[in-house]
């Protein structure tokens, strides 16, 4: 198999599935296995704090980004700040959780999609003192375009406005440092290039940021103790694991675990250097299709966008060849990973080509 559909599913690796059966062997041993289970979230919580240079605290545990989203969204006062940014760019996941806002009090403001790209012009052009949450990806969903996050997240913060990060089509594959980013929140999952399972996200909460209510949408783990039992006291703990609610997914974080000891073998400027250069490599060799995603590749992710009048047509044609690629609006997105080599690129330009033959 060709995989190239990480943007979507991280393809399954040997040390996943032996996560998997190690989450079987705890019910078959031990039935009820709390304490791992447990310790298998909180190292998950560890290595993705490690991931992103954050500290353990920081980090909260929920089940997807549209939660982690909304638990943020959440705790804002929309009348004291009541515009929200965000762009075309941003995966609906998480931009309608701001578009429910306006149910709040909140208005939302887009930056529009300029061809495939943002310039940071278009977001400073619309962030000011009434901004309560400017939302940005540090990649896009619809064609692996990078978005220019410091110089968004700068000016946000220069107006006195919170700052979220959809981190999920970059997690993997490129360098995160929310120190040298500076954004107060950031999310992202590990089903995507963290090479997990679904079920998990995690969102990074910056020390000292602080809320205007406390998180409606709660549970037992979002207790200072969640094993104190205690029906009557609503304890939120002072760091981002405010922000848990109920019991996690348990084999989604033995899946996430597995998936990020994996990249945690890796240099994160290595990988993202092998992935623009793939990227390079196919769009050159691809010279006759059309894409939505940038030529250049300092603007260009670990997505290329192959345009096309019928891309599920073309996806399954290509899974025919046991190609796996992801078809989305009016693009088949073709995610490269580290694991994925100049062959494989051969593989799909020889597909492509043969398919264009034939129809």
């Amino acid at each position: 198999m060709t995989y190239l559909a990480s943007c979507s599913q991280g393809a399954f690796s040997r040390t996943l599935g032996n996560a998997v059966v190690e989450y079987q062997q705890t019910l078959l041993r031990h039935g009820a296995a709390w304490e791992l289970w447990m310790s298998e979230v909180d190292r998950a919580r560890q290595l993705f704090a490690n991931l992103i240079n954050a500290s353990l605290d920081e980090i909260a545990v929920v089940p997807t980004l549209s939660n982690a989203a909304y638990q943020v969204a959440s705790t804002r006062d929309w009348f004291l700040r009541s515009r929200i940014v965000t762009t075309d760019m941003e995966f609906p996941s998480v931009a309608h959780v701001w578009l429910a806002q306006r149910a709040n009090g909140a208005k939302v403001s887009h930056v529009e999609d300029r061809g495939g790209v943002v310039e940071p012009e278009d977001y400073l052009a619309l962030i000011d003192e009434t901004c309560g949450i400017v939302s940005i990806p540090l990649i896009s969903y619809r064609n692996g375009a990078r978005l220019p996050v410091k110089e968004v997240v700068a000016a946000a913060r220069k107006a006195g406005a919170a700052t979220f990060v959809d981190a999920y089509q970059g997690a993997g594959v490129e360098p995160i440092d929310v120190r040298e980013i500076g954004c107060d929140f950031l999310a992202a999952g590990a089903l995507k290039f963290l090479l997990g399972l679904p079920g998990i996200a995690f969102l990074y909460v910056r020390a000292g940021v602080e809320d205007s209510y406390d998180p409606p949408a709660t549970g037992w783990f979002g207790r200072r103790d969640p094993f104190g039992f205690n029906p009557r006291e609503l304890d939120y703990p002072k760091h981002a694991r405010r922000f848990e609610s109920g019991t996690p997914a348990i084999p989604a974080a033995y899946g996430a675990v597995a998936g990020m000891r994996v990249l945690g073998e890796l240099d994160p400027h290595v990988v993202r250097k092998h992935v623009t250069r793939l990227g390079h490599y196919a769009q050159h060799a691809l010279e006759d299709e059309r894409f939505s995603s940038p030529l250049c590749d300092s603007l260009r992710g670990p997505q290329i966008a192959l345009l096309d009048e019928n891309p599920t047509d073309l996806a399954a044609y290509l899974n025919s060849r046991r190609i796996v690629t992801s078809p989305r609006g009016n693009a088949v997105r073709i995610a490269l990973h580290y694991y994925n080599t100049t062959e494989d690129v051969d593989a799909l330009v020889t597909a492509v080509r043969d398919y264009r033959r034939l129809t």
